[in-house]
């Protein structure tokens, strides 16, 4: 399906956290001020993303994870049944564990603030609002703790709980005005690349994110998106990726692009013709831009295997999935997202 609405200058919505924005985190950790005090800063530091996002002429908009500390915040953050730990796992995310019964609090992003910032002065024109959220399976595999599992005989029967609640946050920011959901599993790396089995085998990790995007009614102008890995790696297990592909029921498929190999291109052929593709262009860990030429030949490629119209640009990954650890510098990472944006002009025109 050609990519009616255009959401072609993407980015996967976790941007850096002003110095501002750390700090009050902080204090509020150590309760030195309260949720007032913190949700102003988060408040002025996202119309600031926002006028960001805007000025550099991207697709669609998102908070930029600011009221997170990691992409996992958007459910971890406001469903109950789950402990908060201390350490943090190997890729430096805070480890949590699921002990009790999920229960949501409601959805987790204002999405019709986020989109009153949307629209610019004068003419009023809105860019489209983007959300991002962990998959059910991805929190299921990393929550599940099989020598304490708490009330679940597995992690598919938590992922299945989890599944419910993502499905009705979908739901609840596709009726407040988003346009454009991604899902994040980077766990499906592990099938993707023959790097052995997860908590969650592949059969039941597609189950439960199918039950999640799998929805009775969904508006016209909305895609969801799923990201299943930031980068590539050989050998690519190209039974899985089509199967993963096929099977899980989402419009587009958001995998890395940026450093021109074998792999990249297995996976974007592995991409069936009725989905679209998001090409993660740029490295968003990497502070040297990309050379153009070269980003340029593998669009070229890309636009062999895909309809051009079917595809995207954005960076690989989010520049902050842990909100204190980011690789790039605020100028950086505009520089990244001008770079993307370029990109895009040169490869659809200024008819974006």
């Amino acid at each position: 399906m050609a990519d009616t609405y255009k959401f072609r200058i993407d980015h996967h919505g976790s941007l850096i956290r002003p110095a501002e924005l750390l700090a009050a985190r902080a204090r509020y950790e150590a309760r030195e001020i309260g949720d007032g005090d913190l949700r102003s800063v988060e408040d002025h530091a996202i119309a600031d993303a926002v006028r960001l996002q805007r000025s550099v002429w991207l697709s669609v908009i998102t908070d930029g994870d600011f009221r997170r500390e990691d992409f996992r915040g958007a459910i971890l953050d406001t469903v109950g049944g789950f402990r908060r730990g201390d350490d943090t796992d190997q890729h430096g995310y805070r480890r949590w564990t699921a002990v009790g019964t999920p229960r949501s609090a409601g959805p987790a992003d204002d999405v019709a603030a986020l989109a009153a910032l949307a629209v610019a002065p004068g003419p009023g024109v809105a860019t489209p609002v983007k959300v991002t959220l962990p998959s059910p399976a991805f929190l299921a595999a990393r929550t599940f703790d099989p020598e304490h599992p708490g009330p679940w005989g597995s992690a598919q029967e938590l992922g299945e709980a989890l599944a419910a609640i993502v499905r009705a946050e979908i739901e609840a920011v596709i009726a407040n005005g988003a346009k454009l959901i991604q899902l994040n599993n980077p766990a499906y790396a592990r099938a993707l690349f023959a790097r052995g089995t997860d908590t969650l085998p592949l059969d039941d990790a597609i189950a439960v994110d199918t039950l999640a995007v799998r929805l009775d009614a969904k508006p016209a102008d909305v895609r969801i998106g799923l990201n299943p890995t930031h980068r590539a790696a050989d050998p690519v297990d190209k039974a899985v990726a089509e199967r993963l592909f096929a099977e899980l029921p989402v419009d587009r498929w958001v995998l890395p692009y940026h450093a021109g190999t074998d792999a990249e291109t297995d996976l974007l052929r592995a991409v069936p013709a009725d989905r679209d593709a998001c090409l993660g262009i740029v490295d968003a860990e990497n502070p040297e831009l990309e050379d153009v030429d070269d980003i340029m030949r593998r669009i070229d490629i890309a636009a062999d295997l895909k309809d051009v119209e079917d595809l995207a640009v954005s960076p690989n990954r989010g520049f902050a999935d842990v909100a204190a650890t980011p690789r790039l510098t605020a100028e950086e990472q505009r520089r990244k997202l001008i770079h993307v944006e370029t990109i895009a002009r040169m490869t659809w025109g200024n008819e974006l």
